[in-house]
């Protein structure tokens, strides 16, 4: 297996919580850690269970950090306007420990990584947010093709 090939299967084991050391995905997923060239966090949070990898040339992988929920009467939700697809320009990747870290286009670093703590709660209520939809709903998320989200929780 190739290197680009380990990266990507470990990347997608990560998202969709293939790690998890009771053997059920729902205790395990990944989170987004961010820093700047100095090493400066600048940014992390929770990923929902899907991604997408596209290289037409410029390799690309679409993802959807967990952000903008808010705990309400009938239980967490997510506007799904704001939890929407972040892009992750790959200049270079490796496995890099239990994660993997990648230089991205902008000279920032990405490191995505096992959720833990406040990102892994931010998962669980996700996970119960995602029971929610319809499966037309969670099929549109999951394609991670659009920029902005025009259905119910925007």
């Amino acid at each position: 297996m190739s290197e680009t090939e380990q990266w990507y299967r470990r990347f997608s084991d990560l998202v969709a919580g293939n790690h998890s050391p009771t053997g059920d995905p729902v205790d395990a997923g990944a989170q987004l850690v961010v820093s700047d060239p100095d090493g400066t966090e600048v940014f992390r949070a929770a990923l929902a269970r899907h991604h997408r990898f596209e290289d037409d040339g410029d390799k690309v992988i679409w993802i959807r950090p967990l952000v903008g929920g808010q705990d309400t009467e009938s239980g967490y939700l997510f506007n799904l306007g704001l939890a929407r697809r972040r892009s992750l320009p790959v200049a270079q990747a490796a496995l890099v420990g239990d994660g993997v870290e990648i230089d991205l286009a902008t000279g920032q670093k990405a490191r995505i990584e096992p959720a833990d703590g406040p990102e892994l709660k931010q998962l669980a209520r996700w996970d119960d947010f995602t029971s929610r939809l319809t499966p037309e709903e969670d099929t549109a998320l999951g394609r991670l093709d659009a920029d902005s989200w025009h259905g119910r929780y925007a």
